[in-house]
């Protein structure tokens, strides 16, 4: 059993920035990937960012490429995602998981964590 635990979510002007922390309780192997989404109430969970466990190759989607970044402290069992230039419409509920294999679709990723809201005001 895995447990994911989100951190570092808050309130920010539009330009800031803000890490978020996922600390994971359990195993993760090689060949998993963690990855962070995001939702707003009303819309579907969007693939934001992931990072393979072992390689440490990540992905991005294209609408934070350049102004987020993945990566993961393995020791530490624990992915960071670094956000800088924060727009308006950054601000979500943000959720990080563990899926077996990349993918952008939230179905391929079995466990969650609560998620951490990032509001970010203009």
């Amino acid at each position: 059993q895995l447990q994911l635990v989100e951190s570092g979510g808050g309130l920010v002007q539009a330009g800031d920035s803000l890490r978020l922390s996922c600390v994971a309780s359990g195993n993760i192997f090689s060949s998993h990937v963690m990855g962070w989404f995001r939702q707003v109430p009303g819309k579907e969970r969007e693939f934001v960012a992931a990072v393979r466990w072992g390689s440490g190759a990540t992905y991005y989607a294209d609408s934070v490429k350049g102004r987020f970044t993945i990566s993961r402290d393995r020791p530490e069992k624990t992915v960071y995602l670094e956000m800088a230039s924060l727009k308006p419409e950054d601000a979500a509920l943000y959720f990080c998981a563990r899926s077996n294999s990349y993918d952008t679709s939230p179905t391929s990723y079995n466990y969650w964590g609560q998620g951490t809201q990032v509001t970010v005001s203009s």
